[in-house]
């Protein structure tokens, strides 16, 4: 093996001399003697051989590039030639887009105008369905009840006085016609009664819906309260769910790692245990191999003094012999001596082939004895090998499992807390939500607030400058202002209270009547008031330039 290394080593330093000499020869500079100098134009016709550029195929391409060039620059210029008949049809084409676009812009013109018209009468129509809306709102609607009612007054003045007429004039008026006028009268104020009852059992319809919503909001509030109540209760009992999945996790988690440091120790345990018996079970080959070979050599050395005693006996039987057969055949002949000699010689022959056959057989026991040991070292070596890669690959194995086990619960550890955050984001986003909502509910009612506000000034304004107008025009015509202006007042409502925020409420009584608060003021206060409307309505007057 000796020989073997040293004659490698002969071979590897031979190897890197040869690999020296032969980097020594590569990076020898050349022999400029033995260099060929080329110049420019042949080292590029070289170089257009070798990548196999055509210079002819370049020369004709570019040649049929120039001459398109050429083309299409003669055929933008003839594009301008105004004698050509392609310059006149492009003239008479140029002649009749621009007469195109002239009647398009009439026609555009025209459209501009009949659009106007559309939204013209649009906004015509549009005004005109407000009017009439305007006019079936309540205040329009009682204000023209209460123009009817000074035409009504007006009438009935005119009928009382042609009563008084007719009765200063003749006192013997028919009997009858006093009946009929009286029954109309009757049928008249009958008629008012019903009309009264009819609104007041409106009002009372009205009360009872107002009672009824109240009922229903204070319902859905107290439905609402149940609900958030509800609500808190859930988060409060899947926060103890929470808290208890997290001990128990928590538990778990310590249970397992108790269970793997258990398994840990009881692997360590059978390790040793492992060690222990394989070093008894060494030992007790060791012993069993010591013993064999204790008894082989006891063997071998009986055998080797038997085979001893046989030949020392056969030496001394053969001495025997030879004194015998010398001493009683000396007078025999030459060929008796001969075939005693042969005889002794084949004799020892057979004695030496079976003493070679003897060694040859406890060679061969010997070879066999060590053979047998060394396949058991092989053998045990093996199983020493293989019990240290199982070990090994245990310990990978529960390091893996370790190591998969730790990211799981980094994962999930991870997950959890993502989880959480997620909750709390999630959290986060329905308080940002709900303080949004409120802020733009709030805002919206703000809004909603002021704009009602100045519809309802829009409409006070409105109505007060029809109302004004509906009284001058009454006042024109001698009728009774007092009606209209009593349903002129500011407000909206028609109530008997104060004005609140241009809405004029009224207070209705307790009970199923639904009439409203009657007004105890003392008659030096209804004086006061009866003194103010009238000065007030004397104010309108003197306002609007009328002297009666």
């Amino acid at each position: 093996m000796t020989s073997v290394v040293q004659h490698g080593r002969r071979r590897g330093s031979s190897k890197s001399a040869s690999s020296a000499e032969e980097a020594s020869r590569m990076i020898q500079p050349p022999d400029l003697r033995k260099v060929t100098v080329l110049t420019k134009a042949e080292w590029l016709r070289i170089q257009d051989e070798l990548n196999r550029v055509n210079k002819d195929k370049e020369r004709m391409t570019e040649a049929a590039n120039q001459r398109e060039a050429l083309h299409l620059q003669s055929k933008e210029a003839v594009k301008l030639w105004s004698n050509t008949i392609a310059g006149q049809r492009q003239k008479k084409l140029e002649a009749k887009k621009i007469r195109e676009q002239i009647e398009e812009e009439k026609r555009k013109m025209t459209d501009i105008e009949e659009a106007k018209y559309q939204e013209q009468k649009r906004k015509d129509a549009i005004e005109k369905a407000n009017t009439q809306l305007y006019y079936q709102t309540d205040r329009v609607k009682g204000l023209h009840r209460a123009l009817l009612l000074t035409e009504v007054l007006k009438e009935r003045e005119a009928q009382i006085e042609v009563k008084q007429r007719i009765q200063s004039a003749s006192k013997d008026v028919d009997k009858e016609f006093t009946d009929m006028v009286k029954t109309r009268e009757d049928e008249a104020l009958r008629q008012e009664q019903e009309k009264a009852l009819q609104k007041k059992l409106e009002r009372q319809a009205v009360a009872e819906d107002l009672k009824n919503q109240i009922k229903v909001n204070e319902v859905a509030r107290e439905r609402q309260k149940t609900e958030n109540k509800k609500d808190g209760e859930e988060i409060q009992r899947l926060q103890e769910l929470y808290q208890w999945e997290q001990r128990m996790e928590d538990e778990r988690r310590t249970e397992q790692k108790r269970n793997l440091m258990q398994a840990h120790l009881e692997h360590l345990t059978n390790r040793d245990l492992i060690r222990a018996a394989d070093a008894q079970k060494q030992e007790a080959e060791e012993k069993q191999r010591k013993l064999f070979l204790t008894a082989k050599q006891k063997m071998m050395k009986l055998r080797r003094d038997k085979e001893t005693e046989l030949f020392r006996e056969a030496q001394m039987q053969r001495e025997k012999i030879m004194n015998k057969l010398t001493v009683a055949q000396q007078d025999q002949s030459v060929s008796e001596e001969q075939r005693i000699a042969k005889a002794v010689a084949e004799r020892d022959a057979k004695q030496a082939q079976r003493h070679r056959e003897e060694e040859e057989k406890r060679t061969a026991m010997l070879k066999s004895i060590t053979a047998h040991r060394e396949f058991m070292r092989r053998e045990k070596e093996q199983r020493d090998k293989v019990a240290q890669q199982t070990t090994r690959d245990m310990l990978q194995a529960k390091k893996e499992a370790d190591r998969i086990f730790s990211e799981k619960q980094q994962l999930k550890a991870q997950r959890i807390r993502e989880d959480e955050r997620k909750l709390q984001d999630f959290n986060a986003t329905q308080m940002a939500a709900k303080m949004a909502r409120h802020q733009n509910l709030r805002r919206d009612e703000h809004e909603f607030q002021a704009k009602n506000a100045y519809l309802v000034a829009e409409e006070e304004n409105q109505f007060q400058q029809y109302s004004q107008h509906v009284i001058s025009a009454a006042a024109e015509a001698q009728r009774n202002v007092f009606p209209l202006c009593k349903v002129a007042r500011e407000g909206i409502g028609g109530g008997l209270g104060p004005v609140l925020g241009g809405v004029r409420p009224g207070y209705l009584v307790q009970d199923c009547s639904g009439a409203q608060m009657p007004q105890y003021v003392s008659g030096v206060t209804q004086n006061i008031k009866k003194l103010n409307e009238v000065v007030d309505i004397q104010e309108a007057k003197r306002r609007l330039g009328f002297t009666w």
